[in-house]
């Protein structure tokens, strides 16, 4: 089962190892995906075919920054998902309009229905408005039993106040382990986390560093986006838990470019961030398939021209 993070050999949101698409069968074996997708991406009939083969890697995805003023786009992209891959269905779960101003996102998360079920949801309450857009918290239904369940938190931050925001996710890590009762959480977002958002000092000085138990399984060095002139590690996971970490296998940034033989103007039709994958095991076995997680961290910006006409 994969988590859209990243691969993973078992029950955690960690790294996303490469699956072709006709592996991803209903009784494969491959692992857990989780995909945030959260970077500029212009759904536009150029750019889709790559976003769903993006999203079919995985049993799990998040997106993020999605723009969609009709409410149309969604459907839309389901729909043709679910004609993509035969190893659905995908169901989504999204978040309301979250924003200050006139400006709101959503996000949204894709999910094969017959692997996993959606627990519980609800928005993180900002009670003093430190979120330029509050954290969606689900409860995800895993399948395994080491790790029956995990809770997902993602977060956009904005790049004027990305410490802020990121010391404040520590808050939001306490409140949520405590409804749930788990300390097995991800955090994983555009997080903003490096170059000249953060630096390397202030990012060392964050309680999700300094406190112990948090887990970033998307080194500093990563280069998580798309364009060559830039080289920055925008987009993160962060595990807690020592069910999760336990079952890690694999975290890294996915290069889709390469794998698809894509120029940088191509890519940047699908997104201009890579896609942040974990890999974590469904059991401590060694002969079980590991579970990938992947994190499309893709700036979403979708609009109801995304899909061909029925």
């Amino acid at each position: 089962m994969s988590l859209l993070l990243g691969p993973f050999q078992s029950h955690c949101f960690c790294g996303l190892q490469p699956a072709s698409l006709n592996t991803l069968g209903h009784n494969s074996a491959v692992p857990w995906a989780h995909c945030l997708l959260s970077e500029q991406l212009a759904l536009s009939q150029a750019g889709l075919p790559g976003v769903l083969q993006i999203l079919a890697r995985c049993d799990i995805m998040v997106l993020q920054e999605v723009v969609d003023s009709s409410g149309s786009a969604i459907p839309l992209l389901l729909r043709e998902l679910n004609r993509f891959d035969a190893s659905g269905p995908y169901s989504t779960l999204s978040s309301p309009q979250l924003g200050r101003s006139t400006y709101v996102e959503t996000y949204v998360y894709f999910y094969r229905s017959h692997k996993t079920q959606v627990l519980s949801s609800y928005v993180y309450d900002d009670k003093d408005d430190v979120f330029a857009r509050e954290p969606f918290v689900a409860q995800f239904s895993l399948p395994s039993d080491v790790l029956p369940s995990l809770v997902l938190v993602p977060l956009h931050t904005t790049p004027k106040a990305v410490e802020k925001e990121l010391n404040a996710l520590y808050n939001v890590f306490l409140e949520v382990s405590q409804h749930w009762q788990s300390k097995d959480v991800i955090l994983l977002g555009d997080f903003n986390a490096d170059c000249a958002s953060l630096t390397k000092k202030r990012l060392d000085k964050l309680e999700l560093r300094t406190e112990p138990g948090f887990h970033w399984v998307i080194a500093d060095g990563e280069d998580t986006t798309v364009r060559a002139s830039t080289h920055c590690a925008y987009d993160r996971i962060v595990l807690h838990g020592e069910r999760c970490r336990s079952l890690l296998h694999t975290a890294a940034a996915f290069d889709f470019p390469t794998t698809f033989q894509l120029t940088e103007e191509e890519a940047l039709n699908i997104s201009d961030h890579y896609p942040v994958e974990v890999e974590l095991k469904l059991s401590q076995a060694h002969s079980v398939q590991p579970l990938s997680l992947t994190v499309l961290l893709l700036l979403s910006l979708l609009s109801p021209q995304l899909c061909p006409a029925a």
